[in-house]
Formats: C-alpha cells, structure tokens, sequence
C-alpha cells in the first residue's frame, strides 16, 4: 500500500479509501490510484487485512440479476447454502453481490482490488469474466463461462434428454420444451439434449424459448396451449417454470398429468411441493456451490478446472404414464 501510495502522489490513507470504496477521494484521484493498482499489479494481502480487521478470509459471491428475483429463487438459496456449508468450521466468511447488468463491470473493477479467498461467479458475461480473470486468478463460475476460466456444472444435455426420453416412455407425443434464454450456458445445455432427443425419438420439435421464471412458463405454456391444443407433455427448463406451466394449464382445465404431463428441472423443494408433486431433473446445487468453495479455499483452481455432477431424473406424478389414466 505504501508503494502505490508513492507512486500515486497519495497518502496510504487515500489508497485505502479506494481499495475499500469508501468516501473522501475524489473521482479523478480515486481513479488515478486504480490505475496506479492496476500497474503495479498490487493485490492486498488477505491474511494482513483479517489480522487488521479482526476477520477471516471472504468468499465473494457475484451475481448478476435482479434483487427481487434473487430473493424469490430457490436456485440462489441452495447457492448460498452450498458455500456456507463448505465455510462452516472455517474463519472465512461469505460476501454476497447482486448487481444488474449495467453495473456489473464496475463491481468487478472494484472486487478485483480487493480480493481475498476468491471470487464465485453467477450469470457473469463471458466476456466480462475473461477481463476480470485476466487480473484475478482465484475465480470460479457456475455454469461453463469464458475459456479457461474454472466452473462447475451439471450434465444438463444429459438431464433434458434424460426428461424427453421418459415422457416419451410413459406414451406422450406431443412433448413442448419450455426452454430458457439463449447465451445462458445451463439453458443452452438443456436445449441441446432436447433437440438432440426429439431427434432421435423422431418427436416434432416444440419450443419457445423465455427467462427461467416462473411468469414466464405461465405465459409461454397459454401461447403453446392455443398454437398446439393437442399438447400432452411439458418439459420445462426450471422448476420455476414447471410451476407456472402447471398453473397456465390449471387455468385452461387441463389436469396434470391426466391431460398434459410436466417435467422441470431442479429437483427443487417446490417440485415435491408441488400438486401433484413434480417430476423434475436433479441438479445437486449445493453440492456444485461447495466444490466450487473448496477450489478457491484450497487456492486457486488451475486454468481449465471444472467438476462437473451427472443429472438423474426424479419421477413424480406430475408424469404418471398414460396407460395408467385409462
């Protein structure tokens, strides 16, 4: 800190106040000493500042997404679990972001200073966590993001082809696929073993394509009910999905799974929540949010790391076989 204050022209002070975004600089000087930072690749030492604060080393979780959203998802939940679990028993402790968009890259500037145990990243653009990993190596993704930078995932094609193929089994025909949107890699994933099952199954290819919310399954569920009235089968890329597709066909008198069965993908609590409870494809969550913990706790994942979890489809009644209603 005392060479970037002497190379900036500054008291160690002010170098502080930037490091830590805190008040008292001024913008021109507050950006001259990042640039300062930035130079001479300075990175805080994170076992000096928890001797001077009193605390741990900080896992910093980035998520890119609107608050309310990450409020009301479970995914985010078991997130959140899954690395406390991993930090129990440890002095390090968990840092939470939730940004949108817009203000992701300059959160990412200002953490990259700051850094201490590493940084897990959620819905980050590939190209904005290329630039961050470039000056911070301690990174971990959920979900496969730009070359070389380390994740952790689920066998989604694996999973979505699993869901087509039972639906298939149980004497549906005219399978939807609810899928989310494009450029999100477990969406993307999910798409593909869809499309690679009707493939194969020789099943016409129905789909449309929205957010993983649960608005959204409700509405794209009534756009397909009117465009395919013999809809007998939904496979949805998210249990939230899954529980507004069977809301929408609750509405329009459809039962599940009498008329048209459903199938999402989580295996979330609210997919044995649900009534009737959920057929849904298990993503162990908390499980990838520990395995990413435990790289960055155990310093630094080498470039290309990945740990990737099988998907295994949970069956419920929401997907009971046709032959059994008749």
């Amino acid at each position: 800190m005392a060479d970037v204050a002497a190379e900036a022209g500054v008291s160690k002070a002010a170098v502080s106040r930037v490091i830590n975004d805190a008040p008292g600089v001024s913008p021109q000087t507050r950006e001259h000493v990042r640039q300062v930072i930035a130079r001479l690749g300075y990175r805080p030492d994170p076992v000096a500042r928890a001797l001077a604060s009193g605390h741990g080393d900080v896992v910093e979780l980035i998520v890119v997404d609107d608050a309310a959203v990450f409020g009301n998802s479970p995914y985010y939940g078991r997130v959140t679990a899954g690395i406390l679990q991993e930090l129990a028993g440890t002095n390090a402790q968990l840092r939470v972001h939730v940004v949108e968009k817009p203000d992701t890259a300059a959160l990412l500037d200002r953490i990259a200073a700051t850094v201490s145990l590493g940084v897990i990243l959620i819905n980050v653009t590939p190209a904005l966590a290329a630039e961050f990993y470039a000056r911070c190596d301690r990174v971990v993704s959920m979900g496969p993001s730009a070359p070389g930078i380390p994740f952790v995932d689920v066998e989604n094609a694996d999973g979505a082809y699993a869901a087509i193929r039972h639906l298939h089994e149980s004497g549906r025909r005219r399978i939807a696929a609810l899928h989310g949107q494009a450029g999100n890699p477990c969406a993307d994933g999910r798409r593909e073993g869809h499309r690679r099952a009707v493939r194969d199954l020789g099943l016409p290819d129905i789909s449309v394509i929205g957010k993983f919310r649960r608005e959204a399954g409700y509405d794209m569920t009534r756009r397909l009910l009117g465009e395919e009235p013999e809809l007998d089968a939904i496979f949805a890329g998210c249990d939230l999905m899954a529980t507004g597709a069977m809301q929408a066909l609750a509405d329009a008198g459809r039962r599940v799974p009498q008329d048209v069965a459903v199938v999402g993908f989580d295996d979330s609590v609210i997919a044995a929540c649900s009534t009737p409870p959920m057929s849904s494809v298990q993503q162990p969550v908390e499980l990838m949010a520990a395995a990413a913990t435990r790289a960055l706790v155990e310093r630094r994942p080498d470039p290309y790391w990945r740990c990737v979890f099988p998907a295994a489809l949970q069956v419920r009644g929401s997907s009971a076989p046709v032959v059994s209603l008749r």
